[in-house]
């Protein structure tokens, strides 16, 4: 792990992105980290003194006495959200705690704010109890907007986000579970199209049961996927009904009997879904599909099977992975940020089923539509359309805050868990807009350290 690189392909040859040193030198040049806090109005004389603290402060605080409501005009709830960890499940690390987890969470921030405009404080707590969890994010709720829950290890993160939910009067999301569900989700859904099958027909293969499978295997039943279409393996193999000790959420996806090792199990399978350990689901096992299989082999950073090793089996497979460097990169940042940023702007009390639902309609959707030069020059490609190579849309396509934020805003109002109603058209034309306008002043405030162009990773040289 350490002193790796991060490889891509380019012009079919590998190269190194960025050096251990580099990444280091990215998180420590000029002021340290990846986030600031800056204000956003002036203090530059007695007067601004005087409204920005006291005495004039008082008048936003007695409009809120008087209306709770006015928190969303006269602070920054309506904007800010809360990334919460407690570091026992951090990215391929595993349980490092919250102080090595900090990193992490620092970048979602960046990528919350890059994305979407939305701002974030990173609370990195030092609690494993998930009750205590539990009772410290509660606390948060008169501050922030929403809450995204990250890098909790499964059971506990269940238990944590329900609770939160069914407990909270904002959002309570948690990534890990849910951004890889509704980014998969959205795959699955242009996969069928493409290859003609039926969701109800499926039979899919998922390795591995913690949050993220779980979670995915919940969104697709949502989807329409039948439950016992789905053949879920751990590290101890597959889970059915006559295995002991199972948690009950893993109970929930257990086969009603032994079906056999992974190999067997895959046999004539429609789906592989991968969210456990690198080279896992070998060639063979592919070979051994039904026609036209769909593999979703989403470990990271090394997936189940590289897209080369199954489309050289399998030409007629549909292959998706968490790499950059491979069509179909399923990345959760095409999801959290236009979430939270549809939820937030309807001033939304959760995150429910209908706005995931939602969310994954509409990247299915913009998949679907011409890609803009500037997707086409980000990613080094002369064409990019909808087909097997291309069922879900680049992360960074900019076009995916305006579809799915406006997706999920409507969901919620639809589905009546906001507070307030949007003029949709109006509200869609305007995201990105503001979109540009902070990512403007984001880079010009980076420019102001000296550091974009020292910066600059090793593939804008080549």
């Amino acid at each position: 792990m350490y002193g790796a690189l991060l490889y891509k392909k380019a012009g079919g040859e590998v190269m190194a992105l960025f050096t251990r040193e580099e990444a280091l030198n990215y998180h420590s040049r000029g002021k340290k980290g990846k986030l600031e806090v800056i204000p956003i109005k002036p203090c530059l004389n007695q007067k601004h003194l005087s409204m920005a603290y006291t005495p004039g402060v008082a008048e936003a605080c007695r409009a809120i006495i008087d209306d709770d409501q006015q928190a969303y005009e006269y602070t920054n709830k309506g904007n800010l959200v809360a990334v919460v960890s407690n570091g026992t499940a951090v990215l391929g690390l595993g349980d490092i705690g919250p102080l090595a987890g900090k990193p992490v969470m620092e970048g979602k921030g960046l990528l919350f704010k890059f994305f979407a405009d939305i701002d974030v404080y990173d609370l990195n707590i030092n609690q494993k109890d998930p009750d205590k969890v539990i009772e410290f994010v509660k606390m948060l709720e008169p501050t922030f907007g929403g809450i995204n829950l990250e890098d909790i290890k499964a059971p506990e993160c269940f238990y944590i986000e329900e609770t939160l939910i069914e407990e909270m009067d904002i959002p309570v999301f948690h990534d890990d579970q849910h951004g890889t569900a509704i980014i998969s989700g959205a795959a699955l859904l242009n996969a069928l199209e493409i290859t003609g099958k039926k969701i109800e027909d499926l039979k899919i293969v998922i390795s591995g049961a913690g949050a993220a499978a779980i979670a995915c295997a919940k969104f697709y039943v949502r989807l329409g996927l039948p439950k016992e279409n789905i053949f879920m393996f751990d590290s101890r193999g597959l889970i059915h009904k006559d295995r002991y000790v199972l948690n009950k959420y893993k109970r929930e996806f257990a086969q009603d009997k032994d079906y056999g090792s992974l190999a067997d199990v895959l046999k004539g399978a429609d789906m592989f879904v991968g969210l456990s350990v690198k080279g896992i689901l070998t060639q063979e096992m592919v070979a051994s599909m039904a026609k036209d299989p769909i593999v979703f082999a989403m470990a990271n950073p090394d997936p189940e099977i590289s897209y080369p090793e199954a489309k050289d089996v399998r030409p007629d497979c549909i292959v998706a992975n968490g790499r950059s460097d491979y069509p179909n990169q399923v990345n959760n940042v095409s999801g959290f940020p236009f979430i939270f940023r549809g939820a937030l702007d309807v001033e939304a009390r959760k995150i429910n089923e209908e706005m995931k639902i939602a969310a994954a309609h509409a990247l299915a959707e913009l998949a679907k539509e011409p890609v803009p030069d500037e997707v086409l020059e980000a990613y080094g490609l002369k064409e990019l359309q909808f087909g097997k190579d291309y069922i879900i849309p680049k992360p960074l396509d900019a076009r995916i805050l305006e579809w799915e934020a406006t997706a999920v805003a409507k969901a919620a109002m639809d589905s009546g868990v906001a507070r307030i109603k949007l003029d949709l058209e109006e509200y869609r034309s305007s995201l990105r807009g503001r979109l540009k306008a902070a990512q403007k002043r984001i880079n010009e405030f980076v420019k102001s350290y000296g550091l974009m162009d020292e910066l600059n990773f090793r593939s804008s040289e080549s």
